[in-house]
């Protein structure tokens, strides 16, 4: 499991890196600014959690329970949320309404918030440690 989450965890950093500067230099001259500003915020979110995902990856902290949670929130947050914002910016220059997926973006944010709480529960749960 562990392999698999810092696997995806580098792929979604790439591509955060990848997404940011194609919105930076590729999508200047295609899209306003506030539309590349909504761009950017589905970037960040995507590297935030590429980041909480290198954390539990990694971590001796975290159960196994709680990091396939995790890894299944992450990813379907992010595809919802970071994945409909790409749409919604990018919409005035692709074929396809995004507009009419966009009631997605706030279920993935909850699904990326349940990630954070399922952490922050795991954390909760563990014994004191005294040292």
């Amino acid at each position: 499991m562990n392999k698999k989450i810092l696997i995806t965890a580098s792929i979604l950093g790439v591509l955060s890196i990848v997404l940011g500067a194609f919105a930076s230099h590729g999508l200047k001259e295609l899209i306003s600014e506030e539309a590349i500003r909504t761009f950017e915020t589905g970037v960040k979110y995507q590297m935030y959690h590429a980041i909480l995902l290198l954390f539990v990856g990694n971590s001796l902290l975290v159960s196994v329970k709680s990091k396939k949670a995790i890894f299944f929130l992450v990813i379907t947050g992010l595809l919802f949320f970071s994945g409909s914002i790409y749409g919604l910016a990018t919409n005035s220059i692709t074929t396809f309404d995004f507009k009419n997926i966009g009631f997605i973006t706030p279920i993935g944010g909850l699904l990326l918030i349940m990630s954070w709480i399922i952490l922050l529960i795991n954390f909760l749960k563990m014994k004191t440690d005294n040292s």
